[in-house]
């Protein structure tokens, strides 16, 4: 029979590889008491308060794109048609964000359904509706810009930031996701992400090195990197048709 090596200590062994390994820092969920001591920390918050008043649960499984971007065109009081069943008021919702004519040109609600949207998808369908919507791809940005996109675009109101990313990344299960990035807090190097797929993951305060890794994996769809899209209002941009609000009291 032949011998075969023991180690005299393998619990040991284990041991020593498991702390070698790195590990990934856990996300922070926003409602637990460190999250929220964060969120009270941070400096560059200038979007949280706008997002979180639109904060909308996304209506399906592929329509985390839909509800990000319904959520920054209202956070950013972009003119909107009316909603069936609320008379005069007038909002965007994840069905009326495909009622824009130029947007059933980019992407239609059939297509999203069935496999979400590209980065190139979500940037055309907010520019649609009268916004700049820049996609920049993850490859794009090394590790410093990332981290200076995040400081500048959070810090100030007037604009917002949708992350496209691969939630496993992130240690999280699942595969590519769209959600509004809200605030940044510089001392633990952390993003808080508001996750739409509220039904599934809370909102999570992740560090930007687990984001930037993340937004870096390829999209199959598109067969390019995910990404981020930066949005804010063009400057005496003209109102898409049917969503200047009618006259009078509303």
């Amino acid at each position: 029979m032949p011998s075969r090596s023991i180690l005299p200590f393998p619990g040991l062994v284990l041991l020593s590889l498991a702390l070698a390994a790195p590990l990934r820092a856990a996300p922070i969920p926003l409602m637990e008491p460190a999250g929220m001591e964060l969120l009270v920390a941070s400096r560059e918050r200038a979007d949280y308060g706008p997002l979180a008043e639109q904060f909308l649960t996304q209506a399906n499984l592929a329509y985390c794109g839909v509800a990000s971007a319904a959520m920054v065109l209202n956070s950013l009081a972009v003119p909107a048609p009316a909603v069936p069943g609320y008379g005069r008021y007038r909002f965007w919702t994840q069905e009326n964000v495909f009622e824009v004519p130029a947007g059933r040109t980019v992407v239609s609600a059939e297509v999203v359904r069935r496999q979400g949207m590209t980065l190139a998808e979500l940037a055309g369908l907010l520019e649609a509706h009268g916004v700049t919507a820049e996609a920049i791809h993850g490859d794009q940005l090394s590790l410093e810009q990332f981290r200076a996109l995040l400081r500048a675009n959070l810090s100030q109101p007037g604009d917002r930031l949708l992350a496209n990313y691969l939630r496993p990344a992130l240690g999280q299960a699942g595969g590519g996701h769209i959600a509004p990035l809200a605030a940044f807090h510089a001392p633990s190097d952390r993003v808080l992400i508001l996750d739409v797929a509220r039904y599934r993951y809370p909102s999570v305060w992740v560090p930007v090195a687990d984001l930037w890794k993340a937004i870096r994996t390829v999209d199959s769809t598109s067969g390019r990197s995910r990404g981020l899209v930066t949005i804010r209002q063009a400057p005496g941009a003209t109102p898409p048709p049917e969503t200047v609000p009618p006259p009078g009291p509303s």
